[in-house]
């Protein structure tokens, strides 16, 4: 694969995706962004020039989108509208860009005979209880719980119905939660390392009982280029490092690395439909594909991420402000 698609490569997992290719392969890449609020060309400004062209525009231009198709060999799908609290507030642009803007993308590669690799998020599946001793599998029902969730889910089954229906030759896969360089503000993880660094005190939706998969987004980088190299078409696979964590415990880590005390955070209202556990069984991609996480330490992985946004507080200085009065408005 010469020359890949990226759309939403100027988001966080796009954009470190593209780094990924940078570094692990001779590929050139052509990012599809419509730089919405999430997304920032800033983040892709140490790739190098002449192995990659930006591409400013919206997934849902199918006269666009057809004609970047057209000139590459295989499109990883990133593009998406992705906070929960967003969805509720305005379920719309959800709609647009993860259902309308997919089935644009999948109509595009129909077209071109150009392999696809849709990602997605294991918060179609729902949630688990705290003390339930499952985890979700490839075999799990889809149960989403919000706007967000429930069009990704759309999206996954339109993938399938086109790989099914017209041979598209597509593969998903569904990732647990992300944290890394260059993830947006609003997102749990860099809103409590940048307060932190503001000296503002951390803020936790109710208990912080809640039980997140945490996975490195370097790890979900090697995973997609793992699948889109050597996965089996039509298939899906979930992606996950064996990270749960809950919330409160996140928190109290990332004080502890930034040398303030372990309680020094205000617990805030809980979001409405809050998702109780995420946990992701990775085993059809271990054994099948071979793959393995770089990043097993999760306090070592978490360490890393709050010196890079030490060290770029340019890169996420400008975000802080509007994001911090949004949250602001409805008490979070």
């Amino acid at each position: 694969m010469k020359k890949i698609l990226v759309t939403g490569g100027a988001g966080f997992i796009g954009a470190n995706f593209v780094h990924h290719l940078m570094a692990h392969t001779d590929a050139s890449v052509v990012v599809l962004d419509k730089l919405t609020y999430a997304g920032n060309e800033a983040s892709l400004a140490d790739v190098p020039a002449d192995r990659m062209e930006f591409v400013h525009g919206a997934i849902e231009d199918a006269e666009l989108v057809d004609r970047l198709v057209a000139g590459v060999d295989a499109v990883v799908h990133f593009a998406a509208e992705s906070h929960n609290d967003n969805s509720l507030s305005n379920p719309r642009p959800f709609l647009d860009t993860n259902i309308v803007g997919t089935y644009t993308i999948l109509e595009a590669v129909r077209k071109h005979g150009v392999r696809l690799h849709h990602i997605s998020t294991d918060e179609v599946y729902g949630d688990l209880e705290l003390d339930d001793p499952a985890k979700f599998s490839e075999t799990t029902p889809y149960n989403p719980s919000s706007p967000y969730s429930a069009t990704k889910a759309g999206s996954d089954l339109l993938v399938r119905a086109w790989v099914r229906s017209f041979g598209v030759q597509a593969t998903i896969s569904n990732c647990s939660n992300n944290y890394g360089p260059y993830q947006h503000v609003e997102k749990f993880i860099p809103r409590q390392i940048t307060n932190v660094i503001r000296g503002v005190r951390p803020k936790l939706y109710g208990t912080g009982e809640n039980v997140r998969d945490w996975i490195h987004t370097d790890d979900h980088s090697s995973a997609v280029l793992r699948i889109l190299e050597r996965g089996e078409i039509g298939q899906t696979y979930l992606i996950g490092a064996n990270g749960e964590r809950n919330n409160k415990d996140v928190i109290e880590d990332i004080l502890v690395l930034m040398g303030q005390p372990r309680d020094a955070y205000d617990h805030v209202s809980d979001r409405p439909g809050h998702d109780l556990r995420y946990a992701i069984d990775a085993t059809r991609l271990r054994t099948e594909l071979g793959w393995e996480p770089a990043y097993t330490d999760f306090e070592a992985g978490l360490k890393a991420t709050i010196d890079w946004y030490v060290a770029n507080e340019a890169w996420w200085a400008p975000q802080k402000d509007e994001t911090e009065a949004k949250y602001a408005k409805v008490g979070r």
